[in-house]
């Protein structure tokens, strides 16, 4: 899956700093990956401060990568040959 966002302000301020969690909930092992570029925001901002013309492009992918609760502690299931 993957996501794509983008925000723009005229103008943006944080009453106090941010506090962001990334998380994937669920069974199954993944590899994932998210990102952020930010234009005039920095990756620390100062509470009460204005930041002007503001744009955050934020990207996040993840995929299953086959390893789950199917899978028992001698590995994978071997699949049925038809």
């Amino acid at each position: 899956m993957s996501f794509r966002s983008v925000v723009r302000a005229r103008r943006l301020r944080f009453a106090e700093e941010p506090r962001t969690e990334v998380r994937f909930p669920g069974t199954g092992a993944r590899e994932s990956t998210s990102r952020s570029d930010r234009t005039r925001l920095p990756g620390k901002v100062v509470p009460g401060r204005d930041y002007e013309d503001v744009t955050v492009v934020y990207r996040l992918d993840t995929r299953l990568t086959g390893e789950g609760p199917d899978e028992g502690r001698d590995g994978p299931r071997p699949r049925s040959r038809r």
